[in-house]
């Protein structure tokens, strides 16, 4: 087992690598840059300018600037931010965390209803039960993102009912204020993006526990289970689930990458302060080390997802660590 971790753990920095140097490509071939705004400043001279230009190395070739940016980004120092005139690094210490809090929720909201939902449905097949859970798959698969995110933000402005954009309130003051006040003002503030966001995702996930744990309860040893007497509630969750539940633990990584990209429509609609919004920000600036760092960042996010799909798969399936 311990020799399948280190091979997923070797796998990931060339994928890291790979990201970070053409995110950096495709960034240099857009025209101008930061400094090229900044030239319209007449309190900035031009002396000024081209001292900058040589200090971040922005007068080489890309290459050699990625190969500079490289160096300190092996020592988590990820360039300068022009746009915040602080490090990339600082930024995003503090957006991180944002990012990975709405994604977390947002998986463990979908994959709670999901799963249930989705033996619900197996269990009571062509019934209005079944039905429903497919209406439900039907609005989450066809409804895009930002029409909901959009929807949801007028059902909040109409109602008053959840707070609109940040992560906490302004009126609040969280040196004086009880811990479970501050809990729950941050939680009121995450509903309805995390709700948002695992919509698409649940549907996805409901109906492919439906497929999985149908296909599983037709096998010839649940049929025996069922021959020898064993309960109805005893087969489909101790011989047919855990079977059926191996293949969403194999699309978990690639459920957690669509909420990342799913995260960054929801922060910018919603205006959740997160890694997402911070992309789009540095992107319009043309903060370019910034752009790079957050999205470096969201990769090793969807990395270690998919590492951690690899864990749970190769824990449920000895088969995966004998190979």
């Amino acid at each position: 087992m311990w020799t399948y971790v280190l091979k997923r753990l070797l796998h990931l920095i060339p994928i890291l690598l790979g990201v970070s140097l053409l995110t950096y490509f495709l960034m240099t071939l857009a025209p101008g840059d930061y400094l090229t705004a900044l030239q319209q400043n007449p309190q900035v001279s031009p002396e000024k300018i081209a001292e900058l230009r040589a200090k971040l190395h922005l007068d080489q070739p890309w290459y050699i600037q990625y190969g500079y940016w490289l160096m300190r980004a092996v020592h988590l120092d990820f360039g300068y931010s022009f746009m915040y005139k602080t490090s990339a690094s600082t930024l995003i210490g503090q957006r991180l965390w944002n990012t990975f809090l709405l994604s977390f929720t947002a998986t463990v909201l979908a994959w709670v209803i999901a799963v249930p939902l989705g033996i619900w449905a197996a269990v009571k097949k062509d019934s209005w039960a079944d039905r429903l859970c497919a209406l439900i798959a039907f609005l989450g698969l066809s409804v895009p993102d930002i029409l909901l995110a959009l929807l949801a933000l007028m059902f909040a402005a109409k109602t008053g009912w959840f707070p609109i954009g940040g992560t906490e309130s302004l009126r609040f003051d969280f040196d004086h204020v009880a811990t479970g006040a501050m809990l729950w003002d941050r939680l009121h503030h995450l509903i309805l993006p995390a709700a948002v966001l695992a919509a698409s995702d649940l549907a996805g996930i409901m109906r492919q526990m439906r497929a999985n744990l149908l296909d599983t309860l037709r096998a010839e040893y649940v049929t025996t289970a069922r021959a020898k007497g064993v309960a109805e509630g005893w087969v489909i969750y101790k011989h047919a689930l855990r079977n059926a539940i191996n293949p969403l633990l194999t699309i978990f990584g690639y459920s957690l990458a669509g909420l990342l990209s799913g995260a960054f429509i929801v922060e910018n609609i919603m205006a959740w302060p997160g890694l997402g919004r911070l992309t789009m920000e540095a992107i319009f600036a043309q903060d370019y080390q910034l752009v790079v760092a957050t999205v470096v960042m969201a990769a090793a996010l969807l990395v270690a997802g998919n590492f951690v799909a690899d864990l749970l798969l190769a824990w449920s399936d000895p088969r995966i660590r004998l190979k």
